[in-house]
């Protein structure tokens, strides 16, 4: 046993106290256990807790309430340090802020933030951003009323005449939207409101159409877009598309020249668009390129051709030129090629320019070139590991390129890049109040050997003010690996309060993203699943043994397919770790894959797999958390969900957490944090959403303190 003389000096005294912890309700929730059997291709499964599937039960929710009443027992001796954490992370947000103006059709558009409120305020200026503001939505007084509030809103939700504003506003947390629109001139909401929408509109250039896109009410599946005339009954608007293939979802959008309109459909390995003239909007939509299992591609309008973000022939996808009249492959002009190391993830189309946002080694890489694919420079960055991307850039004809930059050590940044003379403006900063000095702080880009040979990269930032001897400091290892998603080094202010405590932070660029282009995606889906967990482990164990971490101060943390990770390697590995965090995680994997009605299952098969064939569903059962709890000491663990969680549903955390408790052997705490009020991203706000931020870090300070 380590002796707490050993432990940083700023961890000491942040444990429960005997007081609270004597006080402590004794036993967990235990929800009755009523086993129904879950029969396939000869396995028969037991499900005790398959019944907290009804959120209609009272039941139901006087567990979820038990849940969140034992977590605050469990935690009741850290109310003050989560008092004191909460008001660090929010004391580090300017009151007063704004975004960067975005330029679109003579008017500057702004986010704005007022002092002491949750939401923002959008504006906008005519012809120059020190213009007077004009008022388009302040979120304040729309979320009046309401425990959560959500609201899709930009430029591109201005009508081209700039006279009426579209807006989607959730104000329960599962993503089921409605559309309002405001007449910018009189400042009055219009009499049309089209309800249980997604968030996913387009104007047409006349100014009086707008395209939306529905979504089935039981699976939340995109399947839908209508067609909407300012003014008519919204149960009168057109049904311009439905999309049969429940494997695929649809999307609406307009190119950035402003001319055509886009119906996208799509699935995790098939891409088909169809266009429309955006100033015929009563015409019909034709396809770009037919659907093709295996070619997902993107496009953009550049004059008499489209530009396609393509992987036909190209893993890690390519850009050509095809003719508007005939763009199918055989007349296709390479602009740049495929390349086998090398992904391309973005372009971006300037006057006589493309900007490339591709990824090389791990770390995204900003080019120029000219239109017909020269090479022309690329845009130098700065860490040694860190991200950027190509901004919110509106205007095809600009020469200024807007990007954004971030590492674990600089807030995100924005900056405008003049083409012409290749010299950048820091246009926007996040601002960290207190006076942050990232010389305090360290960050490294290592390489961790997998067990079969492979090198994941691994990014860690630590406080160097505190001693460059890391070999006693708690570590925190976050993963994700799925979907292609790739977990860059973003700056985030609120990770400030555990490494000024001591911790060392880590992000494991596990296979399953795309970190290391589409073979480190391919590597980590479907029937080689288990090489994400493997990596992340065996990253882990590497840490260890190279003096970033404590052996016995480990954690891990994850959140929805993360949240799969974490129950993973924790059944895997349970004495690894000294505690983790699973957020609104997907740990039920076999039962949810199996149920086409639940969101997201049918246009994921080709992400997990479907279980109905006998070898996914035989490799799925092998890793999935909820199925493979055993008896063991396992460490401990904070999980949250959402009751209005409409990507993972709360009954996924809540079986697990319950089945956890049944047969775990050890007698660390296995808590749940249910938001009652709020979905898969959490409460809104812009302030108290970080409530749950300080219960996450409480618990890990909590935990690391306490003597191994």
């Amino acid at each position: 046993m380590r002796p707490r003389t050993c432990l940083p000096a700023l961890l000491v005294g942040v444990m429960m106290t005997n007081t609270a912890a004597e006080t402590a309700a004794q036993e967990p929730p235990r929800p009755r256990a009523n086993p129904v059997e879950l029969e396939n291709h000869g396995v028969t499964r037991i499900d005790e807790y398959y019944w907290l599937r009804n959120r209609e039960d009272p039941a139901v929710i006087a567990h979820l309430e038990a849940e969140n009443a034992w977590t605050r027992s469990k935690l009741a001796g850290t109310e003050e340090l989560q008092e004191r954490i909460f008001e660090e992370i929010t004391g580090r947000i300017p009151q007063q802020d704004a975004s960067a103006p975005v330029r679109l059709r003579g008017w500057w558009y702004q986010v704005r933030y007022e002092e002491e409120q949750e939401y923002p305020v959008h504006v906008r200026m005519k012809g120059s951003p020190d213009a007077p503001a004009e008022l388009l939505l302040d979120g304040n007084i729309r979320a009046e009323g309401h425990d959560f509030y959500s609201a899709s809103v930009g430029p591109r939700g201005v009508t081209d005449d700039g006279r009426y504003l579209a807006v989607a506003e959730d104000t329960v947390g599962r993503r089921m939207y409605t559309i309002r629109f405001r007449d910018l001139e009189s400042g009055l909401w219009l009499p049309d409101e089209i309800p249980s929408t997604t968030s996913n509109f387009a104007w047409a250039a006349d100014s009086r159409t707008l395209f939306y896109v529905k979504q089935d009410p039981e699976t939340l599946r995109w399947d839908r877009v209508y067609r909407h005339r300012l003014g008519s009954d919204p149960a009168e608007d057109v049904l311009v598309f439905e999309e049969s293939d429940e494997t695929f979802s649809c999307w609406v959008g307009r190119s950035k020249s402003g001319r055509y309109l886009w119906i996208g459909s799509s699935q995790t390995l098939a891409t088909e668009i169809r266009f429309l003239d955006a100033f015929q909007p009563d015409g019909d939509f034709r396809v770009i390129l037919p659907r093709q299992r295996d070619h997902e591609y993107s496009v953009e309008h550049d004059g008499d051709a489209w530009l396609l973000r393509t992987n036909l022939e190209a893993e890690n996808f390519r850009l050509v030129r095809a003719p508007i009249d005939d763009p199918r492959p055989e007349n296709w002009s390479e602009i740049i090629p495929g390349r086998e190391e090398v992904l391309l993830e973005d372009f971006e189309l300037v006057r006589d320019a493309i900007a490339v946002q591709e990824r090389r080694d791990g770390l995204v890489k900003l080019r120029m070139l000219d239109r017909s694919g020269s090479l022309d420079h690329e845009i130098v960055l700065d860490d040694e590991t860190y991200v950027a991307w190509l901004g919110t850039n509106l205007e095809p004809e600009s020469r200024v390129l807007r990007y954004g930059y971030s590492s674990l050590t600089t807030p995100t940044s924005q900056y405008d890049y003049d083409l012409d003379t290749r010299t950048r403006v820091l246009v926007k900063r996040t601002e960290v109040v207190g006076g942050y000095d990232s010389s305090h702080y360290a960050s490294r880009r290592i390489r961790a050997p997998a067990r079969d040979g492979e090198m994941v990269p691994v990014s860690i930032v630590y406080n160097r003010e505190l001693g460059d001897d890391l070999s006693e400091r708690p570590l925190l290892l976050y993963g994700y690996g799925s979907y292609g998603a790739s977990m860059d080094a973003w700056f985030d202010a609120t990770r400030l309060s555990l490494l000024d405590r001591g911790f060392v932070y880590a992000i494991a660029h596990i296979r399953g993203g795309e970190e290391l282009g589409r073979r480190w995606y391919e590597e980590g889906k479907l029937l080689r699943k288990k090489n994400t967990f493997n990596d992340f482990i065996d990253s882990a164990e590497h840490l260890v043994s190279s003096g970033f971490a404590a052996p016995d101060r480990l954690f891990a943390m994850g959140g929805s397919a993360g949240g799969l990770l974490v129950g993973a390697v924790l059944n895997q590995r349970p004495e690894l770790w000294k505690g983790a965090i699973a957020a609104v995680p997907f740990v039920d994997v076999v039962t949810t894959m199996l149920d086409p009605s639940i969101p997201l299952t049918t246009s994921e098969y080709d992400e997990w797999g479907n279980p109905e064939d006998p070898e996914y569903f035989e490799y799925m059962l092998s890793y999935s958390p909820y199925d493979n709890v055993k008896e063991t000491e396992y460490p401990a663990l904070l999980v949250t969900t959402g009751l209005h969680d409409s990507q993972v549903q709360y009954w996924e955390p809540a079986k697990w957490v319950a089945r956890l408790r049944d047969r775990a052997t050890g007698d660390e705490p296995i808590l749940l944090h249910v938001n009652m009020d709020a979905g898969h991203g959490g409460k809104s706000g812009r302030f108290r959403r970080f409530r749950e931020t300080a219960l996450m870090y409480a618990f890990l300070l909590t935990v690391a303190a306490e003597t191994s």
